[in-house]
């Protein structure tokens, strides 16, 4: 009788305990999610990187030179708030050129040096370039080649995206204005100015 009495006890405990269990885990606090994995904490440092883009050229000697560009680019980055300021170099090579009559006009290369201000949105930053430009005016004449360094300068916007802590993608228009020189060959006076899309991939220090 005594053991009867403790198995139905067990078996009475039991009962009342499941309920209380299965409430526990239907109506228990939420798994708490993760934060969101943020991939740039600052954009703050130096990087390096490569790109590819389309120039789209006028001259005064009435031809509109163009053609693929690509080169490199590297820079520094610092970070204030959700504010980021810097400065940008890059090289770049170009297949522009436009033939025109006799003449034939090409800008084999150019480069930049620019100061960089932007807003950043965590892995987002949306900036504004400007500053100087250089580069090779070439014409070809009858045979003959003269060329000339030309100087002047740059301006352009773009958004670059973080997708890794290092790794970046941006896409960014420029305008460079290369200011006339004049040739001896042909005695007229001409330099280059350029709208330039691109698109570019940065790794992070």
């Amino acid at each position: 009788m005594k053991k009867t009495t403790m198995t139905a006890g067990l078996i009475a405990a039991t009962l009342l305990a499941t309920p209380t269990g299965a409430a526990d885990l239907r109506y228990g606090a939420p798994y708490q999610q993760p934060p969101p994995y943020a991939a740039v904490p600052t954009w703050t440092g130096p990087y390096v990187g490569v790109n590819l883009g389309y120039q789209f050229g006028s001259s005064a000697l009435s031809t509109n030179p163009s053609g693929f560009v690509g080169g490199l680019q590297g820079g520094y980055n610092y970070q204030i708030g959700q504010f980021v300021i810097g400065a940008e170099t890059d090289f770049q090579f170009s297949g522009a050129e436009d033939t025109f009559a006799a003449y034939k006009f090409s800008n084999p290369w150019f480069g930049t040096l620019r100061a960089r201000a932007g807003f950043a949105m965590n892995n987002i930053l949306f900036y504004g370039t400007a500053g100087f430009a250089y580069g090779r005016g070439e014409v070809q004449w009858l045979g003959w080649t003269e060329n000339k360094t030309l100087t002047g300068w740059t301006a352009g916007a773009g958004i670059e995206v973080a997708f890794t802590p290092n790794w970046s993608a941006r896409a960014e228009y420029l305008y460079v204005d290369l200011g006339n020189e004049t040739y001896t060959m042909t005695g007229l006076s001409a330099g280059i100015e350029s709208s330039i899309v691109r698109f570019g991939l940065n790794y992070r220090f």
